[in-house]
């Protein structure tokens, strides 16, 4: 059940980004909507102006976009494991929500915010990073991140598994959505 909720959150996060980027264009033209070209099924005339949309960039400016977006996770979960709300605060846009691992359901901007003063974080490794383009100026980035917590504490290590969903606002790369699960 757990995994079929955090499918159905993923896909809603991507759907309504794409959502977003479809109403701000305009009208699409009868060949923009996928009829059938000459020699194309009309399947291929879809995934080919989906992959336009999508991979508008070269596979060089997705591979440095990806290295950008993979450092500033890092420095993200830098500020936050240091407790700088200012630095935390700067990754996220105006209108960010996040699910935890907790359960505890969403989260705003300033929910989150409070909750860096009271992190408990003593080191970080996120690895495995995935960067995928789902619309124009927005990005899917899939990781995982080992937790640990202090000496002493009842647990030590915590791994989870995260999906977010960045967007490029005003020439600067944040994160819109964030949706964490806890993993064995």
């Amino acid at each position: 059940m757990k995994n079929y909720l955090i499918c159905a959150c993923m896909a809603l996060m991507s759907l309504s980004a794409a959502f977003a980027q479809q109403s701000a264009r305009p009208a699409s033209t009868s060949q923009d909507a996928g009829t059938k070209q000459p020699g194309k099924s009309s399947t291929a005339a879809k995934k080919s102006d989906a992959s336009k949309q999508s991979d508008s960039v070269s596979s060089d400016d997705q591979k440095k976009l990806a290295d950008l977006l993979e450092s500033k996770i890092r420095d993200m979960w830098a500020a936050f494991k240091n407790k700088n709300k200012r630095a935390y605060g700067d990754f996220l846009t105006d209108d960010f929500m996040a699910v935890e691992e907790d359960g505890q359901g969403e989260r705003t901007k300033t929910v989150v915010l409070r909750e860096v003063g009271e992190s408990v974080i003593y080191d970080f490794h996120a690895q495995l990073f995935r960067v995928d383009p789902v619309a124009s100026g927005a990005q899917l980035v899939t990781y995982e991140n080992v937790i640990q917590f202090p000496p002493g504490s009842a647990s030590r290590f915590e791994k989870i598994f995260i999906s977010e969903i960045w967007v490029k606002r005003n020439g600067e790369w944040k994160s819109w959505r964030y949706q964490a699960t806890r993993v064995k």
